[in-house]
């Protein structure tokens, strides 16, 4: 027989890393199932394997825990910003806009399959203020990372006449936003065909 292979301990840091991932992703589960004012802390503890102690110990209030699961499903696999992922590389070496949109069209495509059903769940709760500030909070800082990329684009290819950069934004803003992608998912539509869609559309209606 073979001597037993040792693996390595994991640290402190890396245990409580692990926990964490395990309550968000147990959160967007209960979430998705039960929406923001059903869903309870216990049950996402139960589901997550912990005691309820432990994901008000870590998150403190159900809000600052849906933020989290806005962060996760935001940063992706890499937990790297949008501004810093892959495809804002693409497209910032785009050899057209086309280019740079079908770029960004990946890109927010990508993020949208991760964050898409957990923006639904928030939104379908106005009155409640502390779900209405988590969707405040990620519709501004992602009008802000949308206004660069159009101020980009306006800078080297032009938008189309009539439109402004603020306009612009707008547009790119509402078109690549979760509602039309479940809208169309629902409908039959796949993530390709929607991106094809959505790359023809901008390019459509944004460039010069």
């Amino acid at each position: 027989m073979g001597k037993p292979v040792n693996t390595p301990k994991r640290t402190r840091r890396e245990q409580a890393a692990a926990t964490r991932e395990r309550m968000i992703r147990a959160a967007i589960e209960v979430f998705t199932e039960a929406g923001y004012v059903g869903a309870r802390m216990s049950d996402i503890a139960t589901r997550a394997g912990v005691a309820v102690q432990t994901v008000y110990f870590t998150f403190h209030t159900k809000a600052e825990l849906l933020q989290a699961c806005f962060d996760h499903a935001v940063l992706g696999p890499d937990r790297l910003p949008p501004m810093e992922q892959p495809f804002i590389a693409d497209l910032t070496t785009a050899a057209s806009g086309g280019a740079a949109l079908s770029a960004f069209v990946r890109g927010n495509t990508a993020i949208l399959t991760r964050v898409a059903a957990i923006k639904e769940v928030a939104e379908s709760a106005p009155h409640e203020p502390d779900a209405a500030a988590v969707v405040e909070r990620t519709e501004r800082l992602r009008r802000e990372g949308l206004a660069q990329i159009v101020d980009l684009i306006a800078e080297r290819w032009g938008l189309r006449s009539g439109v402004d950069a603020a306009e612009a934004t707008d547009l790119l803003l509402m078109l690549s936003s979760s509602g039309p992608y479940l809208t169309l998912r629902r409908y039959g539509w796949s993530d390709e065909k929607y991106a094809t869609w959505l790359a023809g559309t901008l390019t459509r209606d944004l460039l010069a």
